[in-house]
């Protein structure tokens, strides 16, 4: 499992520093995020006074990028954008790479913005045979969505609460626990 996080967190570091360099030279990198997440925020342990916000279960970092908006109708409905990640987890439990489209809507043009996405996300975890806090995810393959609220800080640095669920929808076998993370991530866009 500390080979898998090893190399997720390397292919997370390649990615930023690829696309740091496509954002120099202008090859279609929009956005680059980064932040921290609860990890599997659904199943918080049971002895725990916050819940959900455990800090025992804030091990994840996440780091996206998001690319040029596709031109698919007027301003005011949005943006869509594709996006390429990883949410590496640093206690030992699921990692993933991800990738999908991000659709972005600025309420009424100000600096507030809500989000949503839809992909596919590859994981580190285990398709069955795991215990409480590991997940049994049925498959390598998941579905991947997630939901932001965030605020424009700057033209170019933004802020988010960013909640985010991956699983294979039960189409395939029967362990579909799926992975949820709930965090706070910021972004810089070029």
């Amino acid at each position: 499992m500390n080979k898998v996080v090893c190399w997720l967190t390397l292919g997370a570091a390649l990615l930023l520093g690829a696309g740091a360099a496509t954002a120099q030279e202008g090859f279609g990198l929009d956005e680059v995020r980064g932040g921290l997440f609860f990890h599997s925020v659904d199943h918080a342990p049971a002895d725990s006074f916050l819940g959900f916000l455990d800090t025992r279960r804030l091990q994840d970092a996440n780091v996206e990028l998001l690319f040029t908006p596709l031109d698919f109708g007027p301003g005011w409905i949005g943006e869509l954008r594709p996006h390429v990640g990883a949410t590496v987890n640093f206690g030992g439990l699921e990692s993933q790479v991800y990738a999908g489209l991000s659709w972005t809507w600025h309420v009424f043009d100000g600096p507030v913005f809500v989000e949503g996405s839809f992909g596919a996300a590859l994981h580190s975890g285990a398709s069955d045979g795991v215990s409480y806090p590991a997940r049994n995810l049925g498959c390598p393959a998941l579905f991947r969505e997630s939901l932001s609220l965030g605020y424009d800080l700057t033209e170019q640095a933004s802020v988010m609460a960013t909640f985010e669920h991956s699983s294979h929808a039960g189409l395939c076998g029967e362990h579909n626990e799926g992975i949820t993370n709930l965090g706070v991530r910021v972004g810089w866009s070029f």
